[in-house]
């Protein structure tokens, strides 16, 4: 029975400068910055212990068309290391590092082979003596939204077809356009394995034939949260087996304390770090953007020390731990503040308040003097978009708080 083995991984997005979080401490963000390539290491070390037939990398492997020095230094390195046993590499390039960016170029070994940038079929034999065809194309701008997808033709003579392709469903609309396609299209191509990449989230769109986005190797904030791996894949004459390995060494997520039986800041803490602890994970570190909702605290000094100190406290020991739990925003919400729908039925003005913010764009606009005061062009470096939209959610709580207040 004929039968191939191999990773299908996307989105490395290697050396993300990961925008927002120099806040932190310097061991933590220094790991959190060697993330993508830690998460790399795991999947070139997984290939070589399952002894794979091959490996699809399938776009976005670096964050920038410039493709740092360092980025493909640390990805050269992990291909010598598959390249020692005898496991190529099909690589396609994505909207981020697309062919036509400006680079100072670094070769890689000879297992890694690159597609170019119209649809082309490369000719695997594996070391049983499977002939794999794959299928794909790198993007030669930033740019791509023609239907690429026209342009897959298979070729006869293989026993394993594989079409590797980065671009968005058409359905979908959380995404830029970019190379779309749709099921159907993919299905008709009577190919045995899609390997997806751009979307940052996995998804099974179809397991008939398998059409598959691993999501990206190692989450880079606050918006991509959960475990990210890759697929290791088993293909053969009558099965599919599909396996997902989580890679990440640092993990996002989102989490609520819910203090409404809680009276007393002493309850609230062991709350906190009762949720602290289930969100730990064995040698990965997370960071969580942790909500405190239904606050109801009878003692205003206490009230005050949650504001001033419950962070501090719930941080202090978590800085030397491997698997630390690291809160990076910590949003207090008394009472009912935290649920919208509630609101909105209490005034129409709540309605209008949180269509504002959902919609507000002019932000640059608004915080314009604080850039243009003497001091201000001095010590104020630019405010990435992430961290925009986390000033519009921390203007909204407030006004809400005050609004309840009066």
């Amino acid at each position: 029975m004929k039968q191939i083995s191999f990773i299908h991984a996307a989105d490395l997005h290697l050396d993300s400068p990961m925008v927002g979080l120099k806040h932190l401490p310097e061991n933590i963000f220094t790991r959190v910055k060697e993330s993508t390539f830690t998460a790399l290491k795991k999947l070139t070390t997984a290939a070589i212990e399952s002894q794979v037939d091959f490996v699809i990398f399938a776009g976005d492997l670096f964050d920038g068309e410039d493709r740092s020095l360092r980025a493909q230094s640390r990805f050269r390195t992990e291909m010598l290391r598959l390249a020692e046993k005898d496991i190529p590499v099909y690589v396609i390039h994505g909207n981020h590092d697309h062919l036509n960016g400006s680079w100072v170029h670094l070769d890689m070994p000879k297992n890694v082979h690159v597609f170019h940038s119209e649809v082309e079929a490369k000719v695997l034999q594996t070391k049983n003596g499977e002939i794999v065809h794959l299928y794909g194309f790198s993007y030669p701008t930033r740019h791509v939204f023609s239907r690429k997808i026209d342009d897959y033709k298979k070729e006869e003579g293989a026993d394993f077809h594989i079409g590797i392709l980065h671009g968005n469903e058409s359905a979908g609309t959380e995404h830029d356009n970019y190379a779309p396609f749709s099921v159907r299209d993919l299905q008709e191509k009577d190919f045995d394995y899609w390997a997806l990449g751009h979307i940052h989230k996995r998804a099974v769109l179809s397991e008939a034939p398998p059409i598959i986005y691993p999501g990206n190797i190692q989450g880079r904030n606050k918006k991509e949260t959960g475990g990210k791996g890759f697929y290791h894949v088993t293909l053969n004459d009558l099965d599919t087996k599909i396996n997902f390995v989580e890679t990440s060494d640092i993990v996002w997520e989102e989490a609520v304390v819910d203090a409404a039986s809680v009276s007393s800041f002493n309850a609230i803490l062991q709350l906190c770090h009762s949720t602290i602890n289930d969100l730990r994970k064995e040698k990965s570190g997370t960071l969580v953007t942790l909500f405190l909702k239904n606050l109801q605290l009878e003692d205003y000094r206490e009230k005050r020390n949650l504001d001033s100190e419950l962070l501090e406290i719930l941080l202090e020991n978590e800085i030397d731990e491997e698997s630390f739990v690291w809160i990076v925003n910590l949003i207090v919400i008394e009472s009912k503040l935290f649920d919208k729908e509630q609101l909105k039925t209490e005034a129409n003005f709540y309605a209008e308040l949180f269509d504002t913010a959902a919609d507000y764009e002019d932000i640059e606009d608004t915080i314009a003097p604080l850039y243009q005061h003497h001091l201000g062009r001095k010590y104020l470096s630019h405010l990435p978009k992430m961290e925009q939209e986390e000033l519009i959610e921390k203007a909204e709580k407030l006004l809400i708080e005050l609004l309840y207040q009066s």
